[in-house]
C-alpha cells in the first residue's frame, strides 16, 4: 500500500483477495478494510470512483496515521505522523492510473513467467540528476525472469498536459541520458509513456520523432490498454 499512495477497494481486492472464491472475495475484503480503517491503518478519501452511488467498491484508500507510522517508522525519529490531505480530482485520477498499471502487472505475473521485482511510485522513484535536481517519473518498475531483468520508468499521460510541456519533460530524460546518468541497478531504464487515446499516442510519437537520439530507443508511447502487453513482450523478447 505504501508504494502506491492511493488505491481503490476493487484494486485491493484484485491484489490481495484474488485467491478467495468469487462468492466470498468482496465480503472478506470489505470486512478486512473496515477493520484497518477502524485501526487508522488506512483511511478513505471523500471522493469515490464511480460517483456517490458507487458503494464501498468505489472507495479510495490511502495510509492513515497508524499506517504511516508502521510503514515509515516515525517512532524512531520522534516525528508525529499526520493524516493525509484530500487530493484534487486530477491528482487522484493520475495516481489511480499508475496504481492500475501495478495491479495489472501483478495479475499477469500470476499466470505468465515473470515477476514484478520492484515497483516504486513518486517520490521514491525519483532519480538524482547531474544538475542538482531530480528526474521525476511517475513510477519505476523492474520486471524479472530467471535470466533477465528489464527496467522501466513510467509516465502516465492522461492527455491533459500540453505537448510543449510534455516535450520539455521528455527532454529532461534525454539530458539525463546525455550526461551519462544511470537509474536503479546501474542501468538507464527505458521510458514507457501510457496514453488514453490513439490520437494522443500518435501525437506523442510525432513529438518523439523530432527529438535527438536516443529518443527513438528511449521512449515507448503506448495506449493504456496496451501497456502491460508492451512490457511483457519487451521482457520476454529481450531476454
Amino acid at each position: 500500500m505504501h508504494r502506491l499512495r492511493l488505491i481503490t477497494g476493487t484494486q485491493l481486492e484484485r491484489l490481495h483477495f484474488a485467491a478467495l472464491s468469487p462468492a466470498s472475495r468482496g465480503r472478506t475484503r470489505r470486512r478486512v478494510l473496515h477493520r484497518l480503517v477502524t485501526w487508522r491503518v488506512l483511511t478513505t478519501l471523500d471522493r469515490r470512483v464511480g460517483g456517490v452511488r458507487a458503494g464501498s467498491d468505489g472507495l479510495i484508500y490511502t495510509l492513515d496515521t497508524a499506517g504511516v507510522w508502521l510503514t515509515y517508522h516515525h517512532a524512531a525519529t520522534g516525528t508525529a505522523p499526520r493524516r493525509p490531505r484530500q487530493p484534487g480530482s486530477a491528482f487522484t485520477t493520475h495516481i489511480l492510473a499508475v496504481t492500475e498499471l501495478y495491479v495489472r502487472l501483478i495479475e499477469h505475473s500470476r499466470i505468465q513467467p515473470f515477476e514484478v521485482t520492484e515497483f516504486d511510485t513518486e517520490p521514491a522513484c525519483w532519480c538524482p540528476d547531474s544538475f542538482g535536481g531530480h528526474l521525476k517519473p511517475d513510477a519505476y518498475t523492474l520486471l524479472s525472469t530467471p535470466d533477465y531483468n528489464d527496467a522501466w520508468w513510467i509516465e502516465a499521460d492522461l492527455g491533459t498536459e500540453s505537448l510543449p510541456r510534455l516535450r520539455k519533460k521528455l527532454q529532461s530524460y534525454l539530458d539525463f541520458a546525455h550526461q551519462g546518468g544511470i537509474g536503479p541497478g546501474g542501468v538507464l531504464p527505458r521510458v514507457l509513456i501510457t496514453t488514453p487515446t490513439a490520437k494522443r499516442c500518435t501525437a506523442i510519437k510525432a513529438l518523439i520523432t523530432g527529438l535527438p537520439t536516443p529518443a527513438d530507443q528511449l521512449f515507448h508511447p503506448v495506449l493504456h490498454s496496451s501497456a502491460i502487453d508492451h512490457l511483457i513482450i519487451a521482457l520476454l523478447v529481450d531476454q
